[in-house]
Formats: C-alpha cells, structure tokens, sequence
C-alpha cells in the first residue's frame, strides 16, 4: 500500500518504542494489522519490511493509523492511540474521525477519544466538514444488526470505579443544565475539554464488567449532549460525528433503548435540521425497531413523534396523523404507568424530560410542516404551558414556533409581538439553534415585509445581530 512521509522523515521512535513494548516483532505486528485490517472490511498486505518502512518514517494512507495503533492495543491490552504511534499528522486521516461505528470494543474507544482530542484541537477538517445522509443511516443498519459486546472489562491502566461513572453523570447534568440556560456557545468548550482531558483516561482504565458496562452509559450520554452542542453553535458535521460515537457508547453499555434515543432524539433531527425528511423517518423506525420491548412507554412516545416529523416534511398527512396517534397513545399509557416495555413505570433518565410538553412541541411542528396552522399554534402554547421558565432555550424556540403557526394563518402582527419576545429570550443565549429559528420566521414573513410591523421586527433582528 502506497505511503508518505512524515515531516523531515525523522525515525518513528515512539513506534518502536510501543512494539517493544508489546514484546512484538515486525513480522508479527504486520500479521496483527492484517487481521485487525479484515474485521474493518480491509485488505491489507502487510509484512515485515513495511513495518520497517514505518519505523523509518513512512506514513501508511486512509485507515490504516487507526488499525495499527488497534492492533497493538490488543496486544497490550489497553487503548493506544495514534499518537502513541506518531502517525497523528497525517491530514489522510482527518476525513474518517468519528465517522465509523467500530466493531469492537477498543476500536470504539480510540475512535471516540481520537474524536475529542481533534475537537479541542480545533481541527478545521471538523469545524468544515458537512454532513452526508448515508453516514447516518448507515451505523443506525450496523447498530441494528450487531450484537451487544461480550466483554468491556479492561485490566491495564487506573483503576475506576463507581464513584467516577457518579461523576461523570453529575458532570453531564450539570453542564445540561447551564446549555438549557446559557446555549452552547458558552459551554461547549468546558465540555469537550473534559471529555478529553477526564473521560478520556476512564476509558483507558480498569474496569470491571459492571462498571464498565455503566461507565459507556455515562460517557454515551455526554458524547450525545457534545453532538448536541455542535449544532447549537453552528457545526452540524461535527455533531454527526459525535451522535455516530455516542451510539457506538451505547452499544458498548448493552443500552439498546438509549441507543434507539440517539438514533431517534439525535440523528433524526439533524437529519430534520438539514432538510432530510426520508432520513428522518429512516432513523426513527430503526430506533423502534432496535429497541423494540426495551423501552418504556414515554421512549415509544418520542420515537414515533419523531417518525412523524419526517412524514410531515415529505407532505404525507395520513401517516403523520397515524404516527402521531401512536405517540399520543404511547403517551397516556406513561402518564398511566402502564403498558410497554421492560422498565416500564420505571423511566431511565434520558427521557424523563420527554413530557406533554415536549411531545406539543415535535407535533407543533409536524403541524406547521403540513401547513395545518391552527393544531400548530394549538400545539405551540400547549408546549409553552408546560416549559418551566429556566429552559430558555426551548422556549424561545417554542416562541418562534408559535410565531410562524401565526403567520400561516395570516395573523401577521400577533407574530411579530410573539417573535420579539423569543428576540428578548435569545438575546441573553450564544445559540445557533435559535438564530436559524428566527431566520426561517423572517423568510415565513417575507411575503408581508412592506407591512410596518414587519419591517420593525427586521429591524430589530438585524440590531440583535449586529
């Protein structure tokens, strides 16, 4: 396989330094990657003077960094990074970071930790990179059909324990609880630096089975919530990166119903972000599809709503009104406590939030999208009502919602009035989500733009903005 240089072609000592290590010889790492290389779907044909060539200085192309350092973690029993290995400067391999849904346990974690330490790098192949459908379709198929990890106990580096997967769930809360107050623009950065610098060594520890198992759930869910953040401020491509690991987490936890959450919660809508309704509905039905007898009624509720948000952009009112009465359903029967799946009365955390009032919103705007403007605005207060004034994110985004149902049914000054009140809400958050929000409500008010209330709540937006 065709190589390159690293810079100044210096020895690769930190390489050689591992391989020693490892009690490996060059025959025998090049044998190692080409197993490892296979599970990845790769032919490779590596043999002992092609280690000798990367000893040397030579760089391999594409994946192959990756499967070297994974193919010595295995032998060492312990993540290796491709730092580790001096291969990280290559720029071959910044279009694949985060994109993949490993097929092992280690692959996973240097995937994952290989992803942060790019983030708080500030490489630009992620701040630019633009998200393809496929890319998250294609690990929601995988997520499907693979079978939960057998083993994720590890027996080299610190020793972890339950205290520190109670951290890192006392960590997420509380930056969760900051990003609904303050937008991601202010805490994303804290984030991502603790998952690099914190999460990053937990993984490489000593775990047993149980806490490994509960310490991917806690790591899953801050990994979804930085995805989360990356849209917020601006980055779409890199939260499909961050969404793809978070689901590989979950799976590594044995979690298939916050697996499905991700899928459902998370990649569909940055699937509805960017304008993919079939991807949408995609992703939706494989998270109730995977996820099937795992979950509680109120995750039910949030799958199908989210199924039906996809059906509504497509222009299909009959399957989205027959989704929706699947949420609506599944719904009464978590405020019952009755029916469902195998935790039901007893919700995890990660959708507790998940309540009448989050369900009025997804259909608020499954109403809007079929230009149904009386059960949008119907829908838009109903989630107001139940929004506690300290979610000031959502409910400026609920505002606009409300808004735009007011638009379409020609109500032009009552959504201005309504529009400059989610003004006064965004103007004390950094957030992307509600500035493109107020974007789609200006182009709704485009065709009335002569009108004097219009063109004051332009005014206004362009004072925010300035």
């Amino acid at each position: 396989m065709a190589a390159r240089p690293l810079v100044a072609r210096q020895p690769n000592e930190r390489l050689q330094a591992l391989i020693q290590e490892a009690g490996c010889s060059n025959a025998g790492l090049a044998r190692r990657v080409n197993m490892c290389g296979a599970e990845h779907g790769l032919d490779l044909r590596y043999d002992k003077t092609s280690v000798a060539r990367w000893l040397r200085g030579q760089q391999p192309r594409g994946r192959a960094p990756a499967i070297i350092a994974e193919a010595l973690g295995r032998k060492l029993g312990r993540t290796v990074t491709i730092d580790e290995i001096g291969m990280a400067n290559g720029k071959n391999l910044a279009s694949g970071v985060g994109l993949q849904f490993s097929p092992t346990v280690l692959g996973a974690i240097e995937q994952v930790c290989e992803l942060w330490r790019s983030d708080v790098g500030r490489r630009d192949f992620l701040s630019g990179s633009s998200v393809a459908a496929s890319a998250l379709v294609e690990p929601s198929r995988d997520w499907l059909i693979t079978a939960m990890d057998q083993q994720v106990a590890r027996s080299a580096g610190a020793r972890v324990g339950t205290a520190d997967v109670e951290a890192v769930r006392a960590m997420t809360e509380a930056l969760k609880q900051l990003d609904h107050q303050f937008g991601s623009g202010h805490v994303r950065p804290v984030v991502v630096h603790y998952l690099n610098s914190v999460v990053s060594g937990l993984l490489a520890g000593s775990y047993r089975e149980s806490v490994g198992r509960e310490l991917f759930a806690a790591v899953a869910r801050l990994t979804e919530l930085a995805g989360y953040m990356a849209i917020d401020t601006g980055q779409p491509g890199l939260a499909q990166r961050y969404y793809i690991q978070a689901l590989r987490l979950a799976q590594a936890a044995g979690d298939r119903g916050y697996g499905g959450y991700v899928l459902a919660a998370s990649m569909s809508h940055l699937a509805a972000q960017l304008g993919n309704p079939r991807e949408i509905a995609q992703l939706a039905r494989a998270a109730q599809e995977g996820a099937r007898g795992r979950v509680t009624p109120r995750a039910e509720a949030m799958f199908h709503a989210a199924e039906a948000r996809g059906h509504a952009l497509l222009g299909d009112a009959r399957t989205t009104h027959l989704v929706i009465s699947r949420a609506e359903g599944a719904m009464e029967r978590a405020d019952a406590g009755t029916g469902g799946g195998s935790e039901s009365g007893d919700d995890p955390v990660w959708i507790r939030h998940f309540d009448r009032a989050y369900l009025a919103d997804e259909l608020a705007h499954c109403y809007r999208d079929l230009g149904q403007a009386e059960e949008a605005e119907r829908a838009a207060r109903e989630a107001l009502d139940g929004l506690p004034e300290s979610r000031v994110r959502r409910r400026a985004i609920g505002l606009v919602l409300l808004a735009s149902a007011q638009v379409q049914r020609r109500a032009v000054e009552e959504a201005c009035h309504t529009g400059m009140r989610a003004v006064e809400l965004l103007g004390s958050l950094r957030s992307n989500r509600g500035a493109e929000y107020l974007e789609d409500l200006q182009g709704r008010l485009e065709p009335f733009r002569e009108e004097a209330v219009v063109r004051e709540f332009g005014a206004r937006l362009d004072i925010q903005a300035a």
